[in-house]
Parts: C-alpha cells; sequence; structure tokens
C-alpha cells in the first residue's frame, strides 16, 4: 500500500470533519493514521516521503499513511496551525492526535507508530 494523497474533501471523509464538529476531535478512519504535511518544494520534506512509503508498506494491514501538500490545501495546513514543513500528524483510533514536526528518521515513526497508534509497550 502507498501513501495517500488527501484533499479537503477526502480529509472530511476520511480523517474528521472538522466543518461539522470544530471543537471536538472525532477521528473517522478505520485504521490509525499518519497524515504528512509536506510541499514539493521542501527538501526535508523529500527526504521523509521515502520513509513514509516504506512504513506504509511495512504496516499496511496496521495503519493508513496520507500526505497533504499544503500549498495546493492551505485551508486543511491553516487548520492544524501547520507553520513549518514537514509536520506530521499521528491520529490513534481513540484520544487526541499530537504533531511532530520536521524531518523525522524512521526509528522515530516507528517508535511513534508502535506507541501512539498501535499502543505497543516497549520494554526498557
Amino acid at each position: 500500500m502507498a501513501t495517500i494523497n488527501l484533499t479537503k474533501e477526502e480529509f472530511l471523509k476520511r480523517v474528521a470533519n472538522y466543518e461539522l464538529n470544530p471543537t471536538e476531535w472525532n477521528y473517522l478512519g478505520e485504521k490509525p493514521c499518519i497524515i504528512d504535511f509536506y510541499a514539493n518544494w521542501c527538501a526535508p520534506c523529500k527526504m521523509v516521503a521515502p520513509i513514509l512509503e516504506d512504513l506504509s508498506n511495512e504496516y499496511a494491514d496496521q495503519i493508513v499513511i496520507y500526505k497533504v501538500n499544503t500549498e495546493e490545501e492551505e485551508e486543511l495546513a491553516g487548520v492544524f496551525g501547520i507553520r513549518s514543513i514537514p509536520s506530521i500528524l499521528f491520529c490513534p483510533m481513540e484520544g487526541q492526535p499530537r504533531m511532530a514536526a520536521g524531518a523525522l528518521p524512521k526509528t522515530s515513526f516507528i517508535q511513534a507508530i508502535d506507541e501512539i497508534l498501535l499502543g505497543v509497550k516497549k520494554e526498557a
């Protein structure tokens, strides 16, 4: 499974309809997801893209990875207060999403997927 590009319309159907319920987060997805807010000209975004493609294959049965082009979807970027890119939103099935900024290494993505999205606790 590859990453999936989201428009505002798709976001409202697949992730959360912030127009119907602007004050409360209500995740609509069938699996936890990662949303990568990016731009085509962004060098750190280009570094993260292949990592997310790999993770979309490695975790295909467990999570979905979406991409939002902040230049084309300015309203979505504004709703989430995106000021720098890449910005990564981790959306678990229950609870509030968590935002991370910057080009994370693959190990950080795996840790966030396991802990935030899948609820896997690592032994110390």
